[in-house]
């Protein structure tokens, strides 16, 4: 069984910055892509951030190129994202994601989800 706890979210001003954490029990953290994803108000989940196993490989949403870096620690079981110059629109809950397979990350279809954190970007 894997568990996916995030710690980080907060409220946090509009130019302000945030780094969330995703720690992960159970022993498939190491082959596991990893992603974050987000869900507004009204609006469906999408992915914001993934990275591969050995973090060579990272891709963003487009709203948040420039502004988000993903990173991990396989050493400590963590996956984090770096949230700068956040906006309003960035106002979410965040979840944390894994999965074996890269392609199930990236197409929202992963095996294991946390239970999510809020980010409120006050303007």
């Amino acid at each position: 069984q894997v568990q996916l706890v995030e710690s980080g979210g907060g409220l946090v001003q509009a130019g302000g910055s945030l780094r969330l954490s995703c720690a992960a029990s159970g022993n498939i953290f190491r082959i596991s892509t990893m992603g974050w994803y987000r869900q507004a108000p009204g609006k469906q989940r999408e992915l914001v951030a993934a990275i591969t196993p050995g973090g060579g490989t990272t891709n963003y949403a487009d709203s948040v190129k420039g502004r988000f870096t993903i990173s991990r620690d396989n050493a400590k079981n963590t996956v984090y994202l770096q949230m700068d110059t956040l906006r309003p629109e960035d106002t979410a809950v965040y979840y944390c994601a894994a999965d074996p397979h890269y392609i199930r990350v990236v197409t929202a279809k992963p095996t294991y989800w946390g239970q999510g954190t809020q980010v409120t970007v006050s303007s």
